[in-house]
């Protein structure tokens, strides 16, 4: 069995982010939530974040605040915001996607989530990409000429 991935969510409305868990859950991911930044940013320095799912309107710092700190940090894990009051993202960021609450269903937003940690994991390796390649001999032009004929 493969290990679980686990998500961080984080949402200042303590109600959406047990929805959001127990969905996730059920799934098969291991879910950490936070109900605020900070809290969000102590789990994610303890390590082990596959992917952050974090609401974009918080009090304090906002969630794309939030997000470029965690890229400082490790910005190979994908991050994907998500707003109710916002329904389309076009100021600077650097999360990976940004998901329109109600515009989007749970499933489209369990594909989303799939995708991008996936991606995170990278392409799957080559059993092959183990084994050390040995160069063969350098060989003048007679002896080429010979092993080819």
């Amino acid at each position: 069995m493969r290990p679980k991935k686990t998500i961080l969510c984080v949402d200042d409305n303590e109600q959406a982010l047990s929805v959001r868990k127990f969905m996730l859950e059920t799934r098969g991911y291991r879910v950490l939530t936070a109900l605020d930044c900070e809290s969000a940013l102590e789990l994610f320095r303890a390590g082990g974040i596959d992917l952050v799912l974090s609401d974009l309107v918080m009090p304090r710092m906002d969630g794309n605040e939030l997000v470029r700190r965690m890229k400082e940090l490790a910005p190979e894990v994908p991050a994907i915001l998500m707003s109710g009051s916002v329904k389309a993202f076009d100021r600077a960021n650097r999360a990976d996607a940004f998901l329109p609450k109600g515009a989007c269903s749970p499933l489209e937003m369990l594909e989303r989530i799939r995708v991008m940690v996936a991606r995170k994991r990278g392409p799957k390796k080559s059993r092959l990409a183990g084994l050390v390649q040995v160069e063969a001999p350098e060989m003048d032009e007679a002896a080429m000429a010979a092993a080819t004929s």
